[in-house]
């Protein structure tokens, strides 16, 4: 039996995982429905799998955070306590993450070996080509989009699906959060 691989991801409305200008974490949409049913997805047993992109970009801002702003918020500080692969060949250990263990080789084989031998689930959240180019080899079973109700048209950054594949999305769950942000909950598979 093979694990089950989430591709877990924060968006706008159109389709981008971050913002610049004056927009600040969560795009200042979270709330405690958000922050605590966060906290309960990772408060279930799993395996982290981050790109290297990914959690360098993570650990600076642990880093630069102090332990009041939101990039402390309970979720996240569970989140940097699970056991965490990240793939990388250029990384060394030891990382500056609590239990994070450096995986040589290209993610797809990583990924296909981990879905494989582990005996817990595996999730992602970010690392936006590493789970392009996972989704493409058919190894991510779910894709957990947090939408959040804001368009960045113009300080959009990191498009989440750009360059992707074609998918068909098969809904799974919907959740709404503080009545404003939607989680939804998709089964992936390659268009055509």
């Amino acid at each position: 039996m093979t694990a089950t691989y989430t591709f877990d991801v924060f968006s706008s409305l159109d389709g981008f995982g971050a913002a610049g200008g004056d927009w600040t974490g969560y795009w200042g949409k979270q709330g405690p429905e958000l922050l605590a049913h966060r906290l309960a997805l990772y408060g279930e047993d799993q395996r982290l799998v981050l790109g290297a992109h990914t959690y360098q970009d993570f650990a600076r801002m642990l880093a630069e955070s102090t332990e009041e702003s939101d990039v402390r918020d309970p979720w996240v500080t569970r989140m940097i306590t699970l056991p965490t692969i990240v793939v990388s060949d250029t990384l060394e250990e030891p990382l500056d993450w609590h239990d994070a263990t450096v995986a040589r080789g290209g993610g797809v084989d990583v990924v296909r070996r981990l879905k494989e031998e582990s005996d817990v689930p595996l999730r992602s959240h970010g690392s936006l080509s590493l789970n392009r180019a996972l989704m493409a080899a058919g190894l991510v079973d779910v894709v957990q989009v947090t939408l959040f109700p804001v368009i960045t048209g113009r300080t959009g950054m990191d498009r989440i699906f750009e360059g992707a594949e074609d998918f068909d999305l098969e809904l799974i769950d919907t959740v709404q959060l503080d009545g404003r942000t939607l989680e939804l909950t998709y089964h992936p598979t390659l268009h055509g």
